[in-house]
C-alpha cells in the first residue's frame, strides 16, 4: 500500500488532536483537575528545560505572552514554580520547579500514563510495536524540522 505524503499529514493532523483529547480529558477529571493542559505543559518545560523565559513558555505554550505571564503567575501563586534571575541578563526571568512542581508533573505523569496503558491495552504486541515505531519516526522528523528554524 503506498501512502502520499500528504495523506501522511492528513492522518497526523486528525491523531494528535484525538489523543490531545483523551488526555485532557483525563485530567480535567479526578485529581488532575487542579492542572490545565496549558499549565502541565509549562511545569514539564521548566522541568527539562534548563530555566526557560517566559517568551520560550508563551511560544511552547502556544499563548502571547501576557497570557503566559499571567499563567505563569498562577503556577507561581501555587507555590509549584519559582521565577529567577537569568545569569547573563538581568532583564530576562528564568522558570524553576520547586518540590511541589516537580511531585505535580510526576504525579500527573502517572496519571496520565495509567489512563493511556488502559486505553492501549487492547492491542496486540506487533500493534504497540507499530505505534512506537511511527510515533518515534515522527518525534525525531518534527524535532528535525525544529532544529532547522
Amino acid at each position: 500500500m503506498s501512502i502520499t505524503i500528504e495523506e501522511c499529514a492528513q492522518t497526523v493532523l486528525t491523531t494528535i488532536p484525538s489523543l490531545m483529547q483523551a488526555i485532557r480529558a483525563e485530567m480535567r477529571q479526578g485529581r488532575m483537575a487542579s492542572l490545565t493542559v496549558p499549565q502541565f505543559r509549562t511545569l514539564v518545560l521548566a522541568e527539562g528545560a534548563p530555566g526557560p523565559s517566559m517568551s520560550r513558555v508563551a511560544e511552547h505554550v502556544g499563548l502571547t505572552l501576557p497570557s503566559a505571564t499571567a499563567l505563569v503567575d498562577g503556577l507561581v501563586e501555587r507555590g509549584l514554580v519559582v521565577r529567577q534571575p537569568h545569569p547573563s541578563d538581568r532583564r530576562c526571568v528564568q522558570l524553576a520547579l520547586t518540590e511541589a512542581g516537580r511531585r505535580e508533573v510526576r504525579e500527573a505523569r502517572q496519571h496520565t500514563l495509567a489512563m493511556l496503558t488502559e486505553r492501549l491495552a487492547g492491542l496486540d504486541e506487533a500493534e504497540r510495536a507499530g505505534v512506537v515505531r511511527a510515533l518515534t519516526v515522527l518525534r525525531l522528523a518534527l524535532q528535525t524540522q525544529e532544529a532547522v528554524r
